[in-house]
């Protein structure tokens, strides 16, 4: 019975501890247990309920309408597609094509689309027409496609033409991401593919995409299903154990099961702390990488961000404290989307032969200060400068060095690297800056008067800007990247992963708990934290989920 499947499918594969955590057993009268669970005084049935996976999503329902939408972009082109959905797709068809059969499912057929009710007034005179029976098709129901010329009047007329159409149901324009809302209603998609569907739309960058097609594979919301199924499974054993040891013989003993239970519950913890990680990791992909640029004045930081940016983003001057406040630009660095912040230069403390610092400049010093405490990387930028007596020294500011050892990634950069001709002198220089700062790395060094001049320095690097990029990107790889088994993680979600920190929570409390009735109520919370995250099961926020997800679609989609 219960026992047999609890160890066949979860547990074949695990030792059993001796203890199991101070959990002890209670006895309990059928009113008492009626009231905590909801539990019905009558024999078990053979296959219980609460075993079985539910696909159907409780409370969500859609009217009967047949619906139409404009599926690819406003706007002329070359072909517009027009997908319809619903029961009256064969009356939208021979409303179009009165003279024609209709075409073979899956296959794509060339026809005249007339104005319905009429055989002379042609709207496209050559359309190519797709049907897709249900079940089987991207909503579940009868879809029909038309690819249509994309002039917008032709668009147009095809779209008043369909609304025309004799049907037994009701044709109307659809809203947005109802034809997604439609799919997952019908268990074409989870929840959890829903949002990665949303995250292929909106993808701007490489790195965007790739964690999104992840995230519409499937897999973690079977895995998902596959651990709620195991916690339901779980419970259903405690219950069991608790409605029925005084009056069945099982088995194994309680300490048995619960160990068993327990072993169950942990190897899901470990697993729920590998999705978090890369549902963080996956954030800096989906929100953006931050990056600090922090350095002492005239150090060529704003000359820096607008050689990178690709445009005069900060203003650039040789008067110390240009920059008094945070200036920051969105890129595409490497396929990874990057917030780009250039600060205030850093003055920490006021030599006798420079200026006071003023009130509006150590406002910008704060602000830097705090923005470097906020980035995922941190780039310091130090400088050749002419020295008193001649020759040159390497200039920095020591806070921005420690700012940047608490930053999870930095960089550490050396500008005017064409200050200095001789090769020799200019390597003694690095050499004397990695001591004075103790750097166990070499900095990169680069020249922004070379890159803006675009000279090619004796390589193919203009200024060294090249090699500063691909740094960046190798540090957006060690933020962001995930071992090659792990990869379908990316498609974790900021709300995925704050749903899977419940659960890990309620599963945390289940270890630490010493009543077997509330351990079984721990169990059941971290089940539906999971049946949330896939809209599956007892989830009762997804209707208002979806409407989320569907604010950021398109109508057609």
């Amino acid at each position: 019975m219960f026992r047999h499947a609890l160890r066949s499918q979860a547990f074949s594969s695990l030792k059993r501890p001796a203890a199991i955590n101070g959990l002890r057993l209670r006895p309990y009268s059928w009113a008492t247990t009626a009231s905590c669970h909801g539990l019905m005084r009558t024999a078990l049935p053979a296959k219980p309920v609460v075993l079985e996976a539910r696909r159907g999503i409780a409370g969500l329902s859609f009217d009967n309408d047949t619906i139409y939408a404009l599926s690819s972009a406003q706007g002329r082109a070359g072909i517009a597609v027009i997908r319809i959905s619903g029961p009256g797709c064969a009356n939208v068809y021979a409303g179009l094509c009165p003279s024609k059969p209709p075409p073979k499912p899956r296959y794509a057929a060339v026809r005249t689309l007339y104005e319905p009710g009429t055989d002379s007034n042609i709207v496209d005179s050559s359309a190519l027409v797709l049907s897709f029976p249900s079940p089987n098709t991207v909503t579940g129901e009868d879809v029909l496609e038309l690819h249509v010329h994309g002039g917008p009047a032709t668009v147009k007329a095809v779209l008043s033409a369909i609304s025309k159409c004799p049907s037994s149901s009701k044709i109307r324009y659809a809203e947005p991401g109802e034809f997604t809302k439609r799919a997952f209603i019908n268990n074409r998609l989870d929840l959890a593919q829903v949002e990665a569907l949303s995250d292929t739309l909106a993808a701007e960058t490489e790195q965007q995409r790739r964690a999104a097609v992840r995230g519409s594979s499937g897999v973690l919301g079977k895995t998902y299903e596959g651990w709620r199924s195991q916690l339901l499974l779980a419970r259903a054993e405690i219950e069991a154990l608790i409605d029925f040891s005084e009056d069945q013989h099982f088995d194994e003993s309680p300490t048995e099961l619960l160990s068993n239970v327990a072993d169950i519950v942990r190897r899901i913890v470990r697993s729920i702390r590998l999705h978090e990680v890369a549902g963080q990791r996956t954030e800096l992909l989906r929100n953006g990488i931050r990056i600090a640029l922090l350095g002492p004045p005239n150090a060529g930081k704003s000359s820096l961000m607008n050689l990178v940016v690709g445009r005069e983003a900060s203003i650039v001057s040789h008067e110390a404290g240009t920059t008094r406040d945070v200036v920051e630009a969105s890129l595409d660095i490497r396929g990874y989307l990057c917030s780009f912040a250039d600060t205030a230069g850093f003055r920490t403390a006021a030599r006798a032969d420079e200026e006071v610092i003023g009130a509006v400049e150590e406002e910008g010093i704060r602000r830097a200060r705090r923005k470097a405490e906020e980035a995922d990387v941190v780039v310091v930028l130090a400088s050749v400068e002419s020295v008193p007596g001649g020759g040159h020294g390497i200039v920095y500011d020591p806070e921005t060095l420690r700012l940047a050892s608490a930053a999870e990634q930095h960089l550490v950069v050396v500008n005017k690297r064409d200050a200095v001709d001789d090769e020799a002198g200019f390597r003694n220089l690095i050499s004397d800056f990695k001591a004075r700062a103790g750097l166990r790395t070499e900095p990169i060094t680069i020249s922004c008067r070379e890159a803006a001049e675009n000279t090619m320095g004796g390589g193919s690097d203009p200024g060294g800007l090249h090699g500063l990029i691909s740094a960046l990107a190798a540090s957006f790889g060690e933020l962001t990247e995930l071992p090659s088994d792990m990869q379908d993680l990316l498609g974790v979600t900021e709300r995925q992963r704050q749903l899977l920190v419940e659960c890990r929570g309620h599963l945390e409390e289940f270890l630490a708990e010493a009543d077997v009735v509330l351990a079984a109520e721990h169990l059941r919370s971290a089940a539906n934290c999971l049946a949330r995250i896939t809209g599956r099961g007892e989830g009762g926020d997804v209707e208002e989920v979806l409407g989320v997800i569907f604010e950021k679609f398109c109508v057609g989609k």
